[in-house]
């Protein structure tokens, strides 16, 4: 983890094998009875066609694969005005959730700083390289009929409502 974390500081993609070790260390977690949900993962062509080799070794398949999608200048304006304490570790963001008074958290009294990872610099060129390694990624999942595109705006509830709804949609189509 965290030679993963020296490269997310920096806005780069952590290395696929920097990942499949992380998987590796949780390879426990997708043998749940319930299912899984690897939220982020996988970010490149190659790491889905590892996923893929790992699962039919596994006997498991996938029900869907969810793409969120969001303009990338609404990207930039979310994670650029974020903002952490540097104590409690609470999260704000500067228009859509601020403190009570600027740079204070409301919890702990701790100084609120903004990450290296969320300046929108670092924020640029980690969607920048994310595009070029994902754009692949949507292709093979859309050509192999499980790619579930979902409108990431709005509320995080009305984005989770929705997710919900169209895997639902999806397994009530795959049972009839």
């Amino acid at each position: 983890m965290t030679a993963a974390l020296g490269y997310m500081r920096r806005g780069a993609l952590v290395p696929d094998s920097t990942v499949w070790e992380m998987v590796r260390e949780r390879a426990g977690c997708l043998r749940c009875r319930g299912g899984f949900i690897p939220d982020g993962f996988p970010r490149t062509l190659s790491q889905a066609e590892s996923l893929a080799q790992s699962m039919k070794t596994e006997g498991w398949s996938l029900a869907a694969v969810v793409n969120y999608e969001r303009p990338i200048s609404e990207i930039v304006d979310r994670l650029s005005g974020r903002r952490t304490c540097q104590q409690c570790k609470a999260v704000y963001h500067i228009t859509r959730k601020p403190s009570q008074t600027a740079a204070i958290c409301d919890r702990c009294g701790g100084r609120l700083y903004q990450r290296a990872d969320d300046l929108p610099e670092s924020v640029t060129v980690r969607m920048d390289a994310y595009q070029r390694s994902t754009a692949p990624l949507i292709d093979f999942y859309r050509r192999g009929e499980l790619l579930l595109s979902i409108e990431a705006t709005g509320s995080p509830e009305a984005i989770c409502e929705r997710t919900f709804a169209a895997l639902s949609a999806r397994n009530q189509n795959a049972v009839t």
